[in-house]
């Protein structure tokens, strides 16, 4: 798993995995402020520091400081339609969402709060916190820890968003995931936990690993079990598809395979990936341009802000096909795009660094305040949300989505929305060269950057619940 970095992006094992670890300078310090840096942890990547005014910036202000927007939550929740589920009752009441971090963090009661307070959101009917797999070590504001809180707090946030009636299970894991080499025995020891006790309906991982490296194809399948599970009982999980692109990173974290590869468990065909899209809104949350796919590889403003260079760095929607898993038969429709193999991601929400979202924290290591944070990190908890629901208005927990998503797409439900612009390929400089991953670009219905496409919540809420 890679750790969420500072600027927003964040899912999957840390999926965005920058190197560096920088300070968080304030939003409105200074016009130009000096890159801050990412973190790497979950798919999270939080470009920006807090805002020295103690309030949110406005997309005006950001766009202003940094050439880069930011969106708040209700920019974010009109944009997908959910006012209008909310005005028929449809919030999330009955249901539970399950967001599983390594560590937690420490403030996420506090945070959630002041989120909530400052965007006239309800607070959930609970937001409980357990740790199955063992004792959380006591929190030390390291580089490794803080990226971790980071990731819940944007987690527990943005789900919160798109479902505020819903109860929020916060499951915490001992052991840091990384990159496929240790983390993910605890997670799956945590995860089953909560199945095998019927604790919630939908799960939400914004961590990844590459497939490549897991010591071995074997060691992957073995940490299957809680998937298994899941499709057994009726439980519906979901993962980020990364934020590094058609690329990602190697066990070390920071070197980049130099051929397409993707990640782990978005891959598994028992559960949903969730890639990356890009949003174009007023400051009411209105669409003034179609989504398209990720990548903010190549814009200047992002990379100097995160990077502190002109880039081109990876910073993009992971997807590709599977070295691992064969073609599921929910896939058969779109065999034409993914060959033999399972093609990943089946569904993408917004995780545009041009576009972060506003995050609120208060843990030890950064000063408390705003954040701008992106990624698929942001883009799973969003769709967890939708997730959830789905699972109110069918009546109970949908379980495996991905064979009633690929349905909807052949019958062209229209509640999926096409991505039709974009692409996930990227460049970078690694050894001294610069290289070029070629990706996937986006097409008429499904493709290997944007999957189904995205969603128009009004209509594809009672789609996916078969209503």
């Amino acid at each position: 798993m890679r750790l969420p970095r500072a600027i927003c992006a964040a899912a999957g094992s840390v999926t965005l995995a920058l190197s560096g670890l920088g300070a968080a300078v304030p939003v409105f310090a200074r016009s130009a402020p000096p890159h801050a840096t990412v973190l790497i942890a979950p798919d999270i990547v939080r470009v920006n520091s807090p805002a020295a005014s103690g309030r949110p910036p406005t997309t005006a202000d950001c766009e202003k400081a940094f050439h880069l927007a930011c969106y708040s939550p209700l920019q974010v929740r009109q944009a997908y339609g959910i006012p209008k589920l909310l005005a028929r009752g449809v919030n999330g009441t009955g249901e539970t969402i399950v967001i599983v971090d390594s560590f937690g963090s420490p403030t996420i009661a506090h945070d959630l709060g002041v989120f909530d307070a400052t965007y006239h959101l309800p607070a959930p009917p609970s937001l409980t916190v357990i740790q199955p797999a063992g004792k959380v070590p006591p929190y030390k504001p390291t580089s490794n820890r803080e990226g971790w809180a980071g990731e819940t707090s944007l987690d527990v946030e943005y789900a919160h968003t798109m479902a505020p009636d819903a109860k929020i299970l916060l499951v915490e894991t001992p052991t840091s995931e990384n990159e496929g080499t240790t983390g993910f025995p605890q997670i799956v020891k945590a995860e089953e936990y909560v199945i095998n006790h019927h604790l919630g309906g939908v799960i939400s991982q914004s961590f990844s690993a590459t497939e490549e490296t897991f010591p071995s194809k074997q060691a992957l399948l073995a940490l299957r079990g809680a998937y298994i599970d899941a499709a057994h009982k009726g439980v519906t999980v979901l993962a980020a598809s990364g934020d590094s692109g058609a690329a990602d990173v190697q066990n070390n974290g920071s070197t980049y395979y130099l051929k397409p590869v993707t990640s782990w468990p978005d891959s598994d065909p028992l559960v949903t990936g969730v890639g990356g899209t890009q949003l174009h809104l007023s400051a009411s949350g209105r669409h003034t341009a179609p989504d398209q796919v990720w990548n903010d590889t190549y814009n200047v403003p992002t990379n100097e802000f995160i990077f502190g260079d002109r880039g081109p760095n990876p910073l993009a929607g992971g997807g590709g096909k599977s070295v691992i898993f064969a073609r599921p038969g929910y896939q058969n429709g779109v065999q034409r795009i993914v060959g033999n193999s399972r093609g990943v991601p089946d569904i993408a929400m917004s995780g545009a660094c041009n576009g972060a979202v506003n995050v609120y924290q208060s843990f030890k290591g950064n000063m408390p305040g705003w954040y701008q944070v992106c990624g698929t990190s942001e883009a799973t908890p969003l769709f967890a949300g939708v997730v959830s629901l789905a699972d109110q208005v069918a009546g109970h927990p949908l379980g495996p989505i991905n064979p009633r998503l690929y349905q909807l797409l052949a019958h062209h439900a229209p509640g999926l929305v096409d991505v039709t612009t974009g692409n996930n390929t990227v460049s970078f400089t690694q050894g001294g060269k610069s290289h070029t991953v070629h990706g996937f670009s986006a097409a008429r219905r499904y493709d290997l950057a944007s999957g189904a496409g995205t969603v128009y919540a009004p209509l594809f809420v009672p789609e996916l619940a078969g209503k």
